[in-house]
C-alpha cells in the first residue's frame, strides 16, 4: 500500500498535466479574443507563441529541475511543481492582458517538471526490467488526461472562458494536498548527488549524459521520434479537415479514439509485448509500425481508414516505453532525474521544431500554386523521420550489443 498511493499520485498528476493542457484548449481562442486579440487569426498567432514560450522555457529548464530533483528529491520538485501549476492557472484565469498569458506560460514552463520528474521516481522505484513497463502506466495516464481535458474544457467553457482555467487550478491544487499526505521520497543519500550549474543545463546536460555508453544514439532515435510523433497535434485538425472535410466534433472524436486505444497500450498490452520481446524488438517493432502508419495517413482517402489505423497507430507508442526504459537503465541512480530533465529539453525542441515544419508543409502541399495538391504530406515528413530513427536504433545492435 505504501508504494500504491504515491504511484496513484504520480499517475494522477501526470493525467492533470494533460488535462490541464486540454482543459483550456477550447476556450483558449475565446479569452484571448477578450484579452486584445482582434480575430481568430490573431489570436491563432498569439497561441502559437505562447506554446512556443512554454516549449522554450521548458528546453532551457528541464535539466536544472532534472539536477534539482537528484540532489533534493523527487517530493519537493513534484510538489513545488504542482503549486506553481496550480499557481499558473490561477495568473492565466484572472489576466486581464496577453503580456499577463505570457507569465503565466513562462512561470508553467519553467516548473513544468511533473512528467520527468515522475518517470524518474517511477525509475527509482522500479526493478531494471521494470522500467519500461512502468513508464508505460504514466504515458496511459497521460493518454487518459489528453481524453478528458478537452472534454471538460468545452462544457466548462459553457461557464465563462475562464472557468476551465479555474478548474485546472483547483485540481492541481487539491493534487499537492494529496501528495503531501501520501509521496514519500526516493532519493536517498546513497544515490543523492551534488547540484553543478555546469550541468544543470541543456548543453551541460547533454555532456554529461552523453558520456554514457551508446547514449547519444538513443537520444537521436529519441529527438526525431519526437519530431515525428508531434504531427498529430500540428496539422491533425488541419489535415482531417482538409482531406475528410471533418467538423470541430469528428476532429474530437478522432483524438478521443486515440487517446483511449493509446492509454489501453501503454497501461495494460506493454506489459504483455516487452517481457515477451524484450526493449530492444519492442522498440523496433513500435518504431516499424509509426512508419507504417504515418504513411497509411499519408495517403488515405477515406475518413473511415483513420478509425481502422488507430489500433496500429496505439501500438505503435510502445517506441517510446521501451526506449526510455534501455536509457534509465543505461543511467546511473543517481542520473535518473537528470537523464528526465535531458530527455525533457529534447522534447521541447520537438515542440517548437515540428509544429514550423509540418504546418509549413502542409500549407506548401495544399495552397492553390502548391506543385502537387497532397494534405498528407506532413506525414511523409514524419515517416521518413521514423525510418531514419529506426536505422540509428537497429544499428546500435551492432555497435553497442542487443540490451533488452
Amino acid at each position: 500500500m505504501s508504494r500504491k498511493l504515491p504511484v496513484l499520485f504520480l499517475l494522477i498528476t501526470v493525467s492533470l498535466d494533460s488535462i490541464g493542457i486540454g482543459i483550456i484548449m477550447p476556450v483558449m481562442p475565446k479569452l484571448l479574443i477578450e484579452l486584445g486579440a482582434t480575430d481568430l487569426s490573431q489570436a491563432a498567432i498569439w497561441g502559437g507563441v505562447l506554446a512556443t514560450v512554454f516549449a522554450v522555457m521548458q528546453f532551457l529548464f528541464g535539466p536544472t529541475i532534472g539536477n534539482l530533483s537528484d540532489r533534493y528529491g523527487r517530493r519537493p520538485v513534484l510538489l513545488i511543481s504542482l503549486a506553481a501549476m496550480s499557481v499558473d492557472y490561477l495568473i492565466m484565469g484572472f489576466a486581464h492582458a496577453l503580456w499577463v498569458l505570457m507569465i503565466g506560460r513562462i512561470i508553467g514552463g519553467v516548473t513544468s517538471a511533473t512528467h520527468a520528474t515522475a518517470n524518474a521516481y517511477i525509475a527509482d522505484i522500479s526493478a531494471p526490467d521494470e522500467k519500461a513497463q512502468n513508464f508505460g502506466l504514466i504515458g496511459a495516464a497521460f493518454g487518459v488526461g489528453f481524453i478528458l481535458g478537452p472534454l471538460i474544457g468545452g462544457i466548462l467553457g459553457e461557464f465563462g472562458s475562464r472557468a476551465p482555467f479555474f478548474a485546472a487550478a483547483g485540481l492541481a491544487g487539491l493534487n499537492t494536498l494529496f501528495g503531501l499526505l501520501v509521496l514519500r521520497e526516493t532519493v536517498t543519500d546513497e544515490i543523492r548527488r551534488p547540484f553543478s550549474w555546469a550541468r544543470a543545463n541543456p548543453v551541460g546536460g547533454l555532456k554529461y549524459i552523453g558520456k554514457l555508453p551508446g547514449i547519444t544514439r538513443l537520444l537521436l532515435v529519441y529527438f526525431f521520434y519526437n519530431i515525428a510523433f508531434f504531427v498529430y497535434p500540428s496539422v491533425w485538425a488541419y489535415y482531417t479537415q482538409e482531406r475528410f472535410g471533418w467538423e470541430p466534433a469528428m476532429i474530437g472524436v478522432s483524438l478521443g479514439v486515440f487517446g483511449l486505444m493509446m492509454a489501453v497500450v501503454q497501461g495494460g498490452l506493454i506489459r504483455v509485448i516487452i517481457p515477451k520481446f524484450g526493449e530492444h524488438y519492442t522498440v523496433i517493432m513500435g518504431l516499424a509500425l509509426n512508419a507504417m502508419a504515418f504513411l497509411v495517413y499519408a495517403l488515405a482517402y477515406e475518413g473511415w481508414q483513420i478509425f481502422e489505423l488507430a489500433p496500429l497507430t496505439a501500438i505503435g507508442v510502445i517506441a517510446g516505453p521501451a526506449l526510455q526504459g534501455i536509457m534509465s537503465r543505461t543511467a546511473r541512480p543517481d542520473q535518473q532525474g537528470e537523464l528526465q530533465g535531458l530527455l525533457t529539453s529534447i522534447s521541447a525542441v520537438g515542440v517548437i521544431i515540428s509544429p514550423l515544419l509540418m504546418t509549413g508543409t502542409f500549407s506548401y502541399f495544399t495552397h492553390d500554386d502548391a506543385p502537387i495538391y497532397f494534405p498528407g504530406a506532413p506525414f511523409v515528413v514524419s515517416t521518413l523521420l521514423v525510418i531514419l530513427s529506426l536505422i540509428l536504433f537497429s544499428r546500435r545492435k551492432r555497435l553497442y550489443g542487443f540490451g533488452r
